[in-house]
């Protein structure tokens, strides 16, 4: 079995214990809530106590903590996230309709930073002190410090309502209208993205530029070669370890941050259906969106995991 090969199956090894955590922690917060499934399966409905405790004995909600966390464990085995107490249908329908989107907003992102960093940090590094450094640490400050609500309310108002170039809200499916899901997804995708953009800007000129200091650059622009063939070949990639790491964590900003920018522009996704249920009172829905937003973080991870071994051979090594 090679290195690679025995790295990676350790980390896949520690998302065990790791995802077993998150739901036991998921399950811990959900049973010792304000909220209780019982009354808001009834909710409206005025029940009796003895239908309420009917419901508990039904659905286990009276067994010892340890054997509900069993069963619970034994449903998410099985693909079971519960019953809507509002629409009385299975979450995991639910996750499955709005999951989508919430990806489809989450890595348009993702790929709207990745392309706005590297750009405008190796014109940063190439340009070190100059004219074109300065306004993007500047850009980059303002952007950091920005948050993602407030540029979804800007765009809003001088994009959508004086201009009248993209929609203020809603969401078209891409199978029907891919030009006017893209109409669609501008907006939330660039709102949600700029500050994480913003930051790996910074991480990313910062990186390049100490590349950029070392011996083996010198020599190799020194021995004639274009200084973007040494930049593109060996300095870039050498210089993409730090911002990967910074990337990992900031997916979790990206997925967060959907649940607010979603609810700004109406779109359908997980986080929707997250302040929807919270609104409602259904924690079966809302432990259903929770455990699937941390587990996707935790694989999204793994993927940063895999990237690192590639770019990093003293990490292989190692």
């Amino acid at each position: 079995m090679t290195a690679v090969a025995r790295i990676l199956l350790r980390r896949v090894a520690l998302l065990v214990p790791l995802l077993l955590g998150i739901v036991l922690f998921v399950f811990l917060v959900m049973r010792f809530s304000d909220v209780d499934p019982a009354s808001a399966f009834f909710q409206g409905a005025n029940p009796t106590p003895r239908q309420l405790h009917d419901f508990r004995a039904r659905n286990g909600l009276l067994d010892p903590l340890p054997l509900r966390y069993a069963h619970f464990i034994r449903d998410l085995l099985h693909g079971d996230l519960g019953t809507s107490a509002l629409t009385r249908a299975p979450v995991v329908d639910q996750v499955t309709t709005a999951l989508p989107l919430t990806l489809q907003l989450t890595f348009l992102g993702l790929a709207v930073a990745v392309v706005l960093a590297l750009a405008g940090g190796i014109t940063a590094a190439v340009h070190r002190d100059r004219l074109p450094d300065q306004v993007i640490r500047v850009v980059s400050l303002v952007g950091v410090a920005a948050p993602g609500f407030w540029l979804a309310l800007l765009m809003i108002q001088y994009l959508s309502v004086d201009l009248g170039w993209f929609p203020s809200g809603g969401y078209v499916n891409p199978a029907d209208s891919f030009t006017g899901w893209l109409r669609t997804m501008v907006l939330p995708a660039f709102a949600l993205s700029l500050p994480v953009a913003a930051q790996l800007t910074r991480i990313v000129r910062t990186s390049v530029v100490e590349e950029l200091d070392k011996d083996y650059v010198r020599t190799a622009i020194g021995s004639g070669l274009p200084p973007w063939v040494v930049v593109g070949r060996n300095v870039l990639r050498n210089a993409l370890v730090n911002p990967l790491t910074v990337l990992g964590l900031r997916i979790g900003y990206l997925l967060g941050g959907a649940v607010v920018i979603e609810t700004i522009f109406s779109l359908p996704g997980m986080g929707k259906l997250m302040i929807d249920a919270v609104q409602n009172g259904d924690p079966a829905v809302v432990q259903g969106v929770a455990l699937t937003t941390a587990a996707g973080f935790v694989v999204v991870n793994l993927v940063i995991d895999i990237l690192h071994l590639l770019v990093n051979p003293r990490l292989r090594a190692a």
